[in-house]
C-alpha cells in the first residue's frame, strides 16, 4: 500500500480547465492516475478531457466519491482552495501553486485544527511537486518517466533535487515507493516528519531519501527524529552549501537566519544522529545505492 495514493484513488483537479491543470491532468491521466472530475466554479455541468466539471468540490465528491484532490489554482485564491477541499471530506490535498502569501497559509493552518486526527486531511505543499507512487498514479507536475517501481522512499524540499534523485537512482537501479514534495515555503502542511512517520510503517519501503534546503528547523528536527525511531536508512542532502547567511536563496523559505539554519549545520546535525549524507547533488543515487548496502539499524540490532 502507497503511503499517500495508489491507482485505486480517485482524484479530483481544482482549477481544472486552465491551461496549466489541464496540461498535468491529462499527463496524470496517461501516466494511469485515476482522475474521476474537475472543479472550475461557472463551469459546472460541462466536461473537460472527457471528464464532468464541478461548481463546488463538495459536489464533485458527492458525485464521484473522490477521496484526494491536486490544486492548480491561482495563488490568491489557494487558502479558499484547501479549506474548500478539506469542508468536502477530501482526506490528501496536494497544493502545486506557488507564490501563496504566508499569511494565507498560517489562516490554512488554523482552519485545519478544527478537525480531529482521525479525519484532518493531509496537506502537501504548497509550492510542491507533488506525489508520485511509481507505476500506480501521481498528482503533481513532476515527470513519471524518471520513477522507476521499487522500495525507496523520496521526501524533499525541492522538486528539481527529487527529480535529479529518482533519475540517478533510476540509472543505477534502484526504484521509488513513493516520492513527496512537501514543498519549499516556510509555512506547509507536511513536515518531514509526517513523512518519515509514514515511511517507517510501510511495508513497501525499505530506505529513505530526505532532500532539504537552507531556512527553518525541518531538516533538524526530522534528522533528529530519525536518529531516535527510523529502523530504515535515510540518506540525506542539504542544498545550499555555499548560501551566505541572511541572503534568500529563490524559495520563501530558503533564508538562513538562526543556528542550524545553514545546509553545513543541518548536514552535520544529519551526521550525527547517524544519517548517510550525500556530499553533492550529483552523488545523492550513490549514497543510496551505499546506505542499501550497510546493514539495517533493524538488522544490527537483531
Amino acid at each position: 500500500m502507497s503511503i499517500l495514493l495508489d491507482g485505486t484513488t480517485r482524484v479530483l483537479i481544482q482549477g481544472f480547465t486552465g491551461d496549466k491543470a489541464s496540461f498535468h491532468a491529462k499527463e496524470a491521466i496517461d501516466y494511469g492516475t485515476n482522475i474521476v472530475a474537475g472543479v472550475t466554479p461557472g463551469k459546472g455541468g460541462t466536461t473537460h478531457l472527457g471528464l464532468p466539471v464541478f461548481d463546488t468540490v463538495k459536489a464533485a465528491v458527492r458525485a464521484t466519491g473522490a477521496t484526494a484532490s491536486g490544486i492548480f489554482v491561482p495563488a490568491p485564491f489557494c487558502a479558499d482552495a484547501i479549506m474548500e477541499a478539506a469542508d468536502a471530506g477530501v482526506q490528501l490535498i496536494v497544493c502545486i501553486t506557488d507564490g501563496i502569501p504566508a499569511q494565507d497559509m498560517m489562516r490554512v493552518k488554523r482552519y485545519m485544527l478544527r478537525y480531529p486526527r482521525d479525519r484532518k486531511p493531509t496537506l502537501i505543499g504548497p509550492n510542491c511537486a507533488g506525489v508520485i507512487s511509481p507505476g500506480k498514479a501521481m498528482i503533481g507536475i513532476m515527470p513519471g518517466s524518471i520513477y522507476t517501481k521499487g522500495r525507496v522512499g523520496i521526501v524533499s524540499r525541492s522538486g528539481t533535487l527529487g527529480y535529479e534523485a529518482a533519475s540517478q537512482m533510476q540509472a543505477l537501479g534502484i526504484g521509488v515507493s513513493t516520492s513527496v514534495g512537501i514543498g519549499g515555503d516556510p509555512i506547509n502542511g507536511s513536515s518531514f516528519v509526517d513523512m518519515m512517520v509514514r515511511f517507517e510503517s510501510d511495508d513497501e519501503t525499505d530506505a529513505v531519501m530526505m532532500i532539504g534546503e537552507i531556512g527553518g528547523p525541518q531538516e533538524a528536527e526530522a534528522s533528529i527524529w530519525a536518529g531516535e525511531n527510523m529502523s530504515k536508512p535515510v540518506v540525506g542532502y542539504v542544498a545550499g552549501l555555499s548560501a551566505p547567511r541572511g541572503r534568500r536563496m529563490g524559495h520563501a523559505g530558503a533564508i538562513i537566519s538562526a543556528f542550524g539554519d545553514s545546509a553545513h549545520e543541518k548536514a552535520e546535525i544529519m551526521r550525527n544522529s547517524g544519517l548517510t549524507v550525500a556530499p553533492s547533488p550529483a552523488e545523492l543515487g550513490l549514497a543510496m545505492k551505499q546506505a542499501l548496502a550497510k546493514p539495517t539499524r533493524r538488522a544490527a540490532l537483531a
